[in-house]
């Protein structure tokens, strides 16, 4: 009796242990068999070194918490690259997934033609509730959504302006709204999540932050956060360049082409509050007088100091990269805040279960590398983007992603999640397998391709485009010049030393070569891409942008 009494205990609780099991694989497979709400979050420049999650040395000193909870809790991206380094093309290539000259959007300023089709208006088509909020910089009105709140232009810091359709009168209004930009579109992306979260449809919530875009304005409350923080800064950042024509004449170099004052918040005199160099004035003119008053009692006394160092030159161009850095990473402490609110909000309402979470912004960021800020280059700081994405249930907590990824792939992974059709002639492929199943990691794609097109522009960046495999990058500057780059970041990961004359790589460059025009071919890439500009444009932005910058720059050499 005793053994039968054992064996049916075991029984019962064998079957106990399988209904669970069961009951678990259930809850996973409908919340699986659901579409999916979908949260893209997306800040504007911020370098992965500035998220804690990728352990970059300046990022242990700034930690970004928020922003590690969606990492922790479902997949790192650790070779997620942007197939062109600028702003609105960046954004214009994640909603279409095409590439900027499929798209027709390949430099800021260029029109984006908003009839195309967009990931966006297929989810609304699917069945989504659509919203955008925050920047949009892609001029004429977002289509493919519900709701939109979008900031002008650029967008400004504090108090800032913004457009909306009025949904009494159904006309496009704009609204300058006190307080801070971040908080704001925080706010309001909270506003929209509790207007549907007991809806019917599933919904897409695009949440794109001004910051930290410059002028690295921090919030009031984060004005002083880091002034007792020494960054440790790169051992590239003063460098000759040697090897890079368009490295050395570029105009983004921390030191010499930061605005004393619109940038680095520097004042003309010690005992006084007006800045320096200021070309664009708004973002300060804008702020309330009270607001103006906190800011300048936060500035003024390091700016005094400043003052009475009486630096020497090489003294003063360190200053700048610690005043930088810590305005940057000030302003980011904002956004992570906000996606903490986020996160906070989807789980106290029940939302977090079956909702995609996604951080990333639109391209990389120089944080001194090279002695630069700013972007555009096809090198890893400024070609490389960070991205972290949750999906409780599906994607499993601390997975890691290494596949060479691009933001020509958005669209089709939130379609491919919502189970939404995808247009035949997208250009990416969906993320989904990756972050579902880690053994196809390796045989995703072999290359990149990138290409940059803004030359003659803002910092004189030349016109480049090339591929990068896991180890191997071949770039071609083009325009004024014409000079090919080859790089191993397996044994020169800070792309130091220009490996095209060095026989050693022959082999290796040939098959890059190979690799380059097959992609070009992919994508349709046709001679139209590698136009040049007219000398005349080229001297008209030098001379523009030496007027701008404040003073006198080296003679332009072609």
């Amino acid at each position: 009796m005793k053994k039968l009494a054992l064996f049916i205990l075991v029984v019962i609780a064998f079957q106990s242990c399988k209904t669970k099991q069961q009951n678990e694989n259930k809850i996973v497979t409908e919340v699986t068999k659901q579409r999916p709400n979908i949260i893209f979050i997306m800040a504007d420049d911020h370098a992965t070194q500035a998220i804690s999650a990728y352990g970059h040395p300046i990022s242990k000193l700034a930690p970004t918490p928020q922003i590690d909870r969606i990492a922790n809790a479902g997949a790192i991206f650790k070779n997620n690259f942007c197939t062109n380094s600028i702003c609105g093309p960046s954004r214009a290539v994640i909603l279409t997934g095409k590439h900027s000259h499929i798209n027709g959007f390949r430099m800021n300023g260029n029109k984006f033609d908003g009839d195309q089709p967009t990931f966006p208006k297929m989810l609304q088509k699917a069945g989504y509730n659509t919203a955008l909020i925050g920047k949009w910089h892609l001029h004429g009105n977002p289509q493919g959504f519900d709701h939109w709140n979008i900031l002008t232009d650029q967008g400004n810091y504090y108090n800032p302006d913004f457009i909306a359709i009025n949904e009494t009168t159904h006309t496009i209004d704009t609204t300058r709204i006190e307080g801070y930009a971040t908080d704001i579109i925080t706010e309001d992306a909270i506003n929209y999540l509790d207007k549907v979260k007991d809806g019917n449809q599933p919904f897409l919530l695009m949440v794109q932050h001004k910051a930290p875009h410059r002028n690295w304005m921090p919030a009031l409350r984060h004005l002083n956060k880091y002034d007792a923080v020494k960054f440790p800064l790169p051992d590239t950042y003063f460098t000759d360049h040697e090897g890079s024509i368009a490295s050395k004449e570029q105009y983004q170099t921390i030191y010499k082409d930061m605005y004393e004052g619109h940038d680095l918040k520097m004042t003309v005199a010690k005992g006084s509050t007006a800045l320096a160099h200021n070309p664009w004035t708004t973002d300060f003119d804008r702020m309330t007088k009270e607001q103006r008053t906190i800011w300048d009692n936060a500035y003024g006394p390091k700016n005094e100091a400043m003052h009475d160092a009486n630096y020497n030159e090489e003294e003063l161009a360190l200053w700048k990269a610690q005043r930088y850095l810590q305005d940057y990473l000030a302003t980011i402490a904002s956004v992570d805040e906000g996606v903490g609110k986020i996160l906070d909000y989807l789980k106290s309402n029940g939302l977090d279960k079956n909702t995609i979470v996604v951080y990333t912004t639109d391209q990389g960021f120089y944080l001194g590398e090279k002695g630069w800020f700013d972007k555009r280059f096809m090198y890893e700081e400024s070609l490389a983007m960070p991205m972290v994405m949750m999906y409780p249930g599906v994607i499993k907590p601390g997975t890691e992603v290494t596949a060479l990824t691009q933001n020509l792939d958005f669209a089709e992974t939130f379609l491919d999640f919502a189970q939404a059709e995808t247009p035949a002639d997208m250009q990416g492929k969906s993320l989904r397998p990756l972050v579902t199943d880690t053994s196809i990691d390796a045989d995703f794609r072999d290359a990149i391709y990138y290409h940059y097109y803004d030359f003659p522009a803002f910092h004189m960046v030349k016109k480049m485009y090339g591929i990068r495999t896991k180890r191997y990058k071949l770039i071609h500057v083009y325009d004024d010049i014409d000079q090919w780059e080859l790089y191993d970041l397996k044994t020169d990961p800070k792309e130091i030393h220009n490996l095209i004359d060095d026989d050693s790589y022959n082999a290796i460059e040939r098959e890059l070569r190979i690799k380059l025009g097959i992609l070009q071919e992919k994508y349709l890439v046709t001679e139209k891409e590698f136009e040049k500009a007219s000398p005349e444009s080229i001297q008209r932005s030098y001379k523009n942008f030496e007027r701008l910058r404040g003073q006198p720059m080296e003679a332009y050499k072609h």
